[in-house]
């Protein structure tokens, strides 16, 4: 049975003086250009892998945004003859701190701008991912919108709603969750005011030692009667800045994420038949341009995560 090799990686980048520069890597054993990048440990997500690898290759901590999409192509097995397909799934990732020294897999790192650096990148699969990169400008808003991770079932339990609390899978979603979305560097966490929502970002507030701020208009009992109250609000959050997490329902958050791609022209391609998915412990991540003096924010990619375990890539839109 042919077995896919799993790797992760980023465009790296990072301002400097109101111009962006990405890093490419120099790997010796292959004399190649390239982003960093590398295979998945054991139980680790593409986006775990993708910092990691930054900071083993590169020695920069980053902070991840938004999904850039997934390269392929055959390497040899390591188990005979012949190949076997590898895939890359690559982030862009904002260096936020680090230096680089040489290390066993790298020698040299560039920063370039992003005409040098495409001129420079060994393989055209890179390319096509730089191009992805420079498609939407830096330092954009990302929100990250979550449904709450797995309670078990409404007909078993018998007290309010509103009480229900996560199940032992849905404490496992959570406490992955807590480890992926820190990937994203949020800032602050909201949340719709029922227990499972708040116990499934609760990990999330309290590693920025902060609370979790409930928001009504963020479940589905608050959401509904004026949906469009409730996407203004949701944009109120994302017009602040920073890393919003934002934890809702799953009678919500596909309604709300379809009426944001509507109204900004951002295609969906991880909706299936019209169908937004919305998995109990997956998450959207929304980027917006930031608003300016005549505009609010808007929305201009939507990457869906099914899991903050380990899973398939999301889909970029």
């Amino acid at each position: 049975m042919t077995q896919e090799v799993r790797a992760a990686g980023a465009v790296l980048w990072r301002d400097a003086g109101g111009a962006t520069e990405v890093a490419l890597v120099h790997r010796p054993r292959y004399d190649d250009w390239s982003f960093p990048k590398g295979k998945l440990d054991a139980g680790e997500t593409i986006a775990e892998a993708a910092v990691r690898e930054v900071r083993e290759e590169t020695g920069f901590t980053a902070v991840l945004g938004r999904y850039l999409g997934r390269t392929a192509y055959p390497v040899p097995s390591r188990h005979g003859s012949g190949t076997v397909p590898k895939t890359v799934d690559y982030f862009a990732a904002e260096a936020v701190s680090g230096e680089f020294e040489e290390n066993d897999e790298v020698d040299e790192l560039r920063w370039l701008d992003p005409t040098a650096a495409e001129k420079l990148l060994t393989r055209p699969e890179d390319v096509r991912v730089l191009r992805a990169f420079c498609e939407l400008p830096v330092g954009l808003t990302t929100l990250l919108l979550v449904r709450h991770a797995k309670a078990g079932k409404r007909d078993e339990w018998s007290g309010d709603d509103d009480l229900r609390p996560l199940s032992e899978a849905g404490r496992r979603q959570a406490s992955a969750l807590r480890r992926v979305l820190s990937l994203f560097g949020p800032d602050r966490v909201l949340s719709a005011p029922r227990l499972r929502c708040v116990q499934t970002v609760h990990g999330v507030a309290e590693d920025l030692a902060g609370e979790v701020r409930h928001e009504p208009l963020f479940s589905e009992e608050g959401y509904w009667p004026d949906p469009v109250l409730g996407m203004a609000r949701l944009l109120a959050v994302a017009g602040d800045g920073g890393t919003p997490v934002v934890c809702s329902q799953g009678g919500v958050i596909p309604d709300l994420v379809s009426a944001l791609a509507d109204r900004d022209g951002v295609e969906l391609s991880a909706a299936r038949g019209g169908a937004v998915p919305s998995k109990k412990g997956s998450f959207w991540v929304l980027s917006f341009r930031p608003p300016t003096a005549s505009e609010g924010p808007l929305l201009l990619a939507a990457d869906y995560h099914p899991s903050a375990l380990p899973a398939p890539s999301p889909s970029r839109s």
